[in-house]
C-alpha cells in the first residue's frame, strides 16, 4: 500500500461485496448464496477487473475507506483482499487514516485467517456474533457457538487496532432483564464499537414465512421501546455513545465507512448486487451491479464490469435519500450540507406543516440549521420519514 496523503477534496468510500456464505441465516435479506465450492480465483480476478474498470472512470479523489461485506467476506482468500486493497490504493490517492474493514464470522476455520487479513491491509474487523446466548444462536441459524464467538473476539483484539461486533436483540421471547444481562456481558468484551440491531422481519426471508404462519412472534412496541432506551443507557455507562440508531462507539471509533452512507457521501460499490453513489461531472449517479454471482461473473469477464444500473438522481430523489440516511444519525442532517448536496433547500424537501407537528410532539428537533430526531423520534423513525417526506 502506498503512503497516505492529506487532501482537502471530498473523498470516496469503496464497498466490495463477497456473496458467498456457509449457510443462509433465517433473518438475512442480503444478497448472499450458500456455496460448498467457491471458485476463489475466478471471483478474485473478476473483482480486481471490475475495480480497475470502475476506478478508471471516476475522478481521482482520496479513498477514505474500504469495506469488505457480504455474504461472508472472511471466506475469501486473504490474498484476494490484498490484491483488491493494492489495486484501490495504487489507482486512487489515499486519505489519512484509511479505514479498511472486513466482516467475519467467528468460526474456528476463519480465526486462523484473521492474522493473514491483517497482513493484507485490513485494520478493522467487524464480527457477526449476533448473540451470546446458545439457544438464540441456534434460533438465528448461526454456525458458531458462544465459545467460538468469545475466542474470535479474543484473537481479533490481539491482531486488529479496531474491532466491532454485531448483536441482535428484541428477539422472540426475550425479556428486558435477559437483554440487559447479555448486553453487559457483551460490553465487557467490547473493544471500541458495537452494532446493536433490533430483530426485524424482512420480506423474502425464512423468518418472514414463519412470521406469516404465526410460528414466531416479536416483542410489542412498548417492550422494544424499553429495550432501546435501556440499550442507550447501559452502553453510555460503558463509554460507548450512540451515534446512529443502531451503532455505538467510543469517541473517534465510529465506522468511517458507514458514516459515508449516513452522511450521504460518494461511495463505489463493486461485486454482485453492490450499490454505489458516484458524482461524475457534478451529477450524482446511483449505480448497481448484477445480483446473481454467476451472471455477475459472466458480465465482468465479457465487459470488464457488471453494471446493471447507472441512473442520474434528481434533486427530489437525492433529498429523499439524504433524509432517509441522515435522520438515522444522532447529529441529524445539516441544512447547508443538504442544500449543497441535493440542490434544494431542506425546507422545500419536507412537508413543513408535518415538520412543525413532529417538532411540537417532540419527535424532531429543528433550529433552521439542523434537523434531527429526538430520543422519542428515533423509536418511530420509519413512521416519521413517511409523514415528513413530500
Amino acid at each position: 500500500m502506498k503512503a497516505t496523503i492529506q487532501h482537502t477534496q471530498q473523498g470516496i468510500g469503496l464497498y466490495i461485496h463477497w456473496p458467498f456464505c456457509l449457510a443462509k441465516c433465517p433473518y438475512c435479506d442480503f444478497n448472499s448464496y450458500v456455496a460448498e465450492q467457491i471458485p476463489q480465483e475466478a471471483y478474485a480476478k473478476a473483482l480486481v477487473q471490475e475495480l480497475q474498470t470502475t476506478l478508471a472512470e471516476i475522478p481521482k479523489v482520496p479513498l477514505t475507506s474500504i469495506f469488505f461485506g457480504g455474504g461472508t467476506p472472511s471466506l475469501m482468500l486473504p490474498s484476494t483482499a490484498q490484491r483488491l486493497i493494492d489495486t484501490a490504493t495504487s489507482l486512487l490517492p489515499v486519505s489519512e487514516n484509511l479505514e479498511i474493514t472486513l466482516e467475519a464470522n467467528p468460526t474456528s476455520v476463519e480465526n486462523q485467517k484473521l492474522k493473514d487479513f491483517y497482513h493484507a491491509g485490513v485494520n478493522r474487523a467487524s464480527l457477526g456474533i449476533q448473540s451470546l446466548n446458545p439457544t438464540a444462536l441456534k434460533a438465528l441459524g448461526r454456525e458458531h457457538s458462544v465459545g467460538q464467538a468469545i475466542e474470535a473476539l479474543t484473537i481479533a483484539k490481539k491482531i486488529f487496532p479496531r474491532i466491532s461486533f454485531d448483536l441482535i436483540y428484541a428477539r422472540e421471547g426475550q425479556t428486558i432483564q435477559e437483554w440487559e444481562g447479555e448486553l453487559q456481558e457483551a460490553l465487557a468484551l467490547t473493544h471500541d464499537h458495537l452494532s446493536l440491531y433490533q430483530l426485524t422481519i424482512e420480506p423474502g426471508t425464512i423468518f418472514a414465512k414463519q412470521y406469516r404462519q404465526g410460528k414466531i412472534t416479536l416483542p410489542d412496541e412498548e417492550l422494544s421501546t424499553a429495550m432501546l432506551t435501556t440499550t442507550e443507557m447501559i452502553t453510555n455507562q460503558y463509554g460507548l455513545q450512540a451515534y446512529e440508531i443502531s451503532n455505538y462507539a467510543k469517541p473517534g471509533a465510529e465506522s468511517r465507512h458507514n458514516l459515508t452512507y449516513w452522511k450521504y457521501k460518494d461511495y463505489i460499490g463493486i461485486g454482485p448486487g453492490a450499490h454505489g453513489r458516484v458524482t461524475l461531472d457534478q451529477t450524482l449517479y446511483a449505480t448497481e451491479r448484477h445480483k446473481n454471482p454467476v451472471k455477475w461473473l459472466e458480465h465482468v469477464q465479457q465487459n470488464g464490469h457488471a453494471l446493471s444500473v447507472k441512473e442520474a438522481l434528481t434533486p427530489a430523489e437525492k433529498a429523499q435519500e439524504m433524509l432517509l440516511m441522515g435522520l438515522r444519525l444522532i447529529k441529524g442532517v445539516q441544512a447547508q450540507q443538504f442544500e449543497r448536496r441535493c440542490g434544494m433547500a431542506l425546507t422545500d424537501a419536507v412537508n413543513m406543516s408535518m415538520l412543525s407537528a413532529l417538532v411540537e410532539e417532540n419527535f424532531l428537533s429543528w433550529d433552521q440549521e439542523c434537523l434531527k430526531t429526538t430520543p422519542q423520534g428515533r423509536l418511530r423513525l420509519n413512521a416519521i420519514l413517511e409523514a415528513l417526506l413530500k
